[in-house]
């Protein structure tokens, strides 16, 4: 049983902030991530008939994203005058000049901290993170966008927090942060 297209479109729209937030961390650039999402919210629109559910809408969403998103990167890198280098950082180091309302409002005074931090992450333990932490999803929802096993992103999640403590042990209150 498919959901009404009204209340189906209702839907999609109350996920858009959040699959922007993530299309800003993965593309670096507002417009790009305005376009990621739009390119999102169409073709789960479009294929709504294909929304199952056994899955949630917030997963099935961000699985487009992204797969749209990496679609983008193979499509440039075939194009004669794509960019050269790995998919940025295999998915990307994470925006460098973010307006300074945004740094303010997101991380006032660690901001680039958080961002060197984040960066030193290998891309899948990041876009596990992201997902989890920022967007708050569950580790299933997580599991099915990144498409691997529950305990993988167990694995990730733990692992990506470790190097992140460790990073960013300077901020930590005193006793926290050590293994």
């Amino acid at each position: 049983m498919t959901t009404p297209e009204p209340e189906f479109e209702r839907l999609v729209l109350e996920h858009l902030d959040g699959l922007y937030n993530l299309a800003r961390w993965l593309t670096r650039n507002m417009d790009e991530a305005q376009d990621l999402v739009q390119e999102t919210a169409l073709k789960a629109l479009k294929a709504r008939d294909q929304f199952r559910g056994g899955t949630t809408l917030t997963a099935w969403l961000y699985r487009i994203l992204r797969n749209s998103f990496i679609d983008r990167y193979w499509k440039r890198q075939r194009e004669p005058s794509g960019q050269e280098g790995d998919l940025p950082g295999v998915l990307g180091e994470l925006e460098q000049a973010l307006e300074e309302t945004e740094i303010e409002h997101l991380r006032p005074l660690v901001a680039a901290d958080i961002n060197r931090a984040l960066k030193a992450l290998p891309e899948q333990w990041r876009t596990t993170v992201l997902l989890a932490e920022v967007e708050g999803l569950t580790w299933e929802e997580v599991a099915e966008v990144m498409g691997c096993p529950l305990g993988t992103v167990q694995s990730r999640i733990f692992r990506a927090r470790r190097v992140l403590r460790q990073l960013l042990k300077d901020y930590a209150p005193e006793g926290k942060g050590e293994e």
